[in-house]
């Protein structure tokens, strides 16, 4: 099968790229000839006998939303002058302006549009406008590209049910849950001290973006101050974070440890006794399946894509992002109950262990060999309604 893959990334250390990463590895290891449009992609891709790279640069245009301008009508410019000769293309979204076989979908403007924390309703400035101009717009590029895919994957029931809400049939979506190193996300101990956290403590850890309000912190920091001798470890840039002020006013500042961006998170994961993450709104998060894989309980929302992993006998599914009770009540019953929090975390592993990425990969897999099997798929002599180029604004499309 000749199979192209529209994306920024293709690699490791990039949530979407590694995603896009593993599939192309198990279409290598199936015999594949693969066409990978991508501006990023992994040394060892570039080697492989299997690959065509074509290179889309965009890192020199400014801002994001000319970026991913650009590089959807570059990608767009070369499908429609090469599409006869691919049998399957893949993309990620709006990123490119010509239908595809499969749509992996991995975040849902429109619906993060109409979420209270979305930057543009905290943020009245022109950064805020511009944060609202990019998801507008990307929210009306993506619902004509699912519309479009004869195959919509999305990465949790969270996304698939966003889906349904703009109008995707839902016999046109599958879900497929991203992938966990179970190596490297793996349970075991770490040494606290080399990390510079607290020993002999119950360590609760926190993994996110903190300089805004959408990961929730606020509502962590409100519900620690009712937990005493719970410790929190708290990973994400504090530079133009408002959160240490936050711990201080709290009282907190003697358990709240504020660590900064961190490389190591498989190993700190390993030193901390449960993962607390009540997202106001995410599509699917890998930190939740990482935190599964390291056998933590895990504590979340039911806003978080991804919490539908998180079974009760792994952890707590909060019904209110914001309900700092509820939130405080989930953590003393762990912190209380050592012997809980020991048997969740093995039910954790076990259902990490259903989604590494292999088995990822070869689901996708899967799909490509399913649609392949459909004659309709081998007959790209001619554009159909269905694969004109997308409209841009501004009466531009993806053709020069």
């Amino acid at each position: 099968m000749k199979l192209c893959i529209v994306t920024h990334k293709i690699k490791k250390g990039d949530g979407q790229g590694r995603v896009n990463y593993e599939v192309v590895q198990e279409a290598i290891r199936h015999g594949y000839e693969l066409t990978l449009l991508a501006s990023e992609i992994a040394p060892e891709l570039e080697k492989n006998s299997q690959v065509n790279w074509i290179s889309i640069p965009v890192k020199s245009y400014p801002t994001e939303f000319v970026r991913n301008l650009i590089f959807a009508q570059k990608s767009a410019d070369w499908l429609l002058k090469n599409r006869s000769s691919i049998d399957l293309v893949k993309v990620n979204g709006a990123i490119n302006m010509t239908a595809a076989d499969v749509n992996a979908v991995h975040f849902v403007h429109s619906s993060w549009l109409r979420s209270p924390v979305h930057i543009s309703r905290n943020r009245r400035d022109l950064y805020g406008f511009y944060q609202w101009l990019f998801t507008a717009f990307n929210a009306r590029w993506e619902k004509q590209a699912f519309q479009r895919a004869k195959v919509v994957v999305a990465v949790s029931e969270k996304v698939a049910q966003e889906l349904v809400s703009i109008g995707v049939p839902r016999s046109r979506i599958r879900v497929i849950v991203n992938g966990v190193d179970l190596e490297e996300f793996t349970p075991g101990e770490s040494n606290r001290q080399k990390l510079g956290l607290p020993q002999n403590v119950t360590l609760a850890l926190f993994a996110g973006d903190i300089r805004t309000r959408r990961k929730n912190l606020d509502t962590v920091l409100h519900a620690l101050a009712k937990v005493p001798d719970l410790h929190l470890a708290v990973v994400g840039r504090v530079e133009g974070s408002p959160f240490p002020q936050l711990a201080a006013s709290l009282g907190l500042t003697e358990r709240v440890h504020f660590i900064g961006y961190r490389l190591d998170i498989s190993e700190i994961m390993r030193s901390v006794d449960l993962f607390v993450f009540p997202s106001r709104y995410e599509a699917c998060t890998l930190v939740l399946l990482e935190a599964l894989s390291s056998g933590l309980p895990v504590i979340t929302a039911t806003a978080t894509g991804g919490a539908e992993l998180v079974t009760p006998e792994c952890g707590i599914v909060l019904p209110d992002s914001d309900d700092v009770d509820a939130l405080a009540v989930a953590l003393m019953s762990l912190v209380s109950d050592s012997a809980l929090m020991q048997q969740m975390g093995k039910a954790a592993r076990s259902v990490a262990e259903q989604y590494s990425w292999t088995t990822m990969a070869k689901t996708y897999v899967d799909l490509f060999e399913e649609l392949s099997k459909n004659a309709e798929h081998r007959s790209h002599t001619n554009l159909s309604p269905s694969t004109r180029p997308l409209t841009l604004p501004f009466g531009a499309t993806g053709t020069n």
